[in-house]
């Protein structure tokens, strides 16, 4: 909690969200007008006793504020911050994640990007979200010319805040030279407003990258048999994302040697299962595993790429050993596929082949658990 002793802040901090928060240059003439700053500032007891910071999130914020002599700046700037509705507990943590924002300057850029936020048709609560995931660029003066832009390409703004969220670097972005010639590119693959859209919520790093190495990676997925407007294609973009063509090449082979799969099957995985070329030796085991100790053909496994994204330790082996175990002791009443029973959900594998046989095999239930956890028993054990 927000502990202030400037009796005009406690009366600004402590206002009702609905009072309004514009123009900032009455905030800071307010907080000014307390009187002038004390003889000594220290500004490690300010964090914690006036933003509510910890000790050890003080002295560590502190470092990069040592050159603050007065609480000037930083009241005006939580005078603002609580305008916008902002509690204690979000500005302790807006400070503690970027202690520089103390430092905004209310007049030149804080106020002014609040103002045209404003101007564009942003809510206070809105405003206030922004501040809090990105309080960096708003010590920027270029926070509020890039987003108009944003707003119409993702079309609202829970998509820019989505977008934002992991990529805040976009709205300090050139649009002249990276996102326009992007968004540009990717309109001429066949991409819709909506697709791009998509695209840059769920790969939010492609939308601020250099043109040159976008078209090149989207080379390289279509390369791989996944069109730009397919489903896989973001997972795609993320699997070549540090690869050239030649690194993918020699990813391409391993997997042909590991799974002793043809061109053809190989080309049938990736472009269902782009996730096969992000750590292609982690392949190997699960290649000795299904072809080895399951017994499966290649070609099944190569039309049944989903078996590569489950974990090994705690779904592969695990369901593998309890159905063999329940085949052994004829307790399995069909013989179902392997592929059919990887799929099944936890709960609806439980409730079909591990709950039912409490009393023929008491221990099932424990040894299956145990697989789980990637320690597989010796045995299952059959009382």
């Amino acid at each position: 909690m927000l502990r202030i002793r400037n009796p005009i802040l406690v009366r600004l901090l402590s206002s009702s969200p609905a009072s309004p928060i514009f123009p900032p240059h009455r905030l800071l003439s307010t907080a000014a007008a307390a009187g002038p700053p004390k003889p000594s500032f220290a500004i490690q007891e300010y964090l914690v006793e006036t933003c509510g910071l910890t000790r050890a999130r003080a002295l560590k914020a502190s470092a990069k504020l040592s050159h603050l002599k007065s609480p000037y700046k930083p009241d005006a700037v939580l005078a603002v911050l609580a305008g916008l509705g902002l509690s204690g507990a979000d500005i302790a943590a807006l400070v503690a994640k970027d202690p520089l924002f103390l430092c905004s300057g209310v007049d030149t850029t804080l106020g002014p990007n609040l103002a045209e936020l404003t101007g564009l048709g942003l809510s206070r609560t809105e405003i206030a979200c922004l501040v809090s995931l990105v309080p960096a660029c708003f010590r920027c003066k270029s926070i509020v010319s890039n987003l108009p832009y944003y707003l119409s390409l993702l079309g609202s703004y829970e998509n820019v805040l989505r977008l934002i969220k992991n990529n805040s670097s976009i709205l300090r972005a050139s649009l002249a030279k990276k996102v326009k010639p992007n968004v540009a590119f990717l309109q001429d693959c066949g991409l819709g407003a909506c697709d791009i859209a998509k695209l840059f919520i769920g790969v939010p790093w492609v939308i601020g990258m250099k043109p040159e190495r976008l078209q090149a990676m989207v080379a390289c997925a279509q390369g791989l048999g996944i069109p730009c407007g397919s489903g896989m294609f973001r997972h795609a973009m993320s699997a070549v994302r540090f690869h050239g063509k030649e690194d993918v090449a020699a990813k391409l082979d391993y997997l042909k040697k590991t799974f002793r799969w043809s061109d053809a099957e190989v080309g049938i995985v990736v472009s269902k299962v782009p996730y096969a070329l992000v750590r292609p030796k982690n392949m190997q085991r699960r290649s000795e595993f299904l072809i080895s100790e399951v017994g499966l053909e290649p070609a099944y496994i190569a039309h049944r790429p989903a078996l590569l994204t489950c974990s090994l330790e705690g779904r592969l082996r695990p369901r593998y050993y309890a159905m063999k175990f329940l085949k052994e002791n004829g307790l399995l009443k069909r013989d179902l596929s392997y592929d059919t029973v990887v799929k099944f959900t936890e709960k609806v594998f439980m409730e079909k082949f591990i709950c039912p046989h409490k009393e023929a095999a008491p221990h099932l239930a424990e040894d299956y658990a145990t697989a789980c956890t990637g320690e597989v028993p010796t045995r299952f054990r059959f009382a």
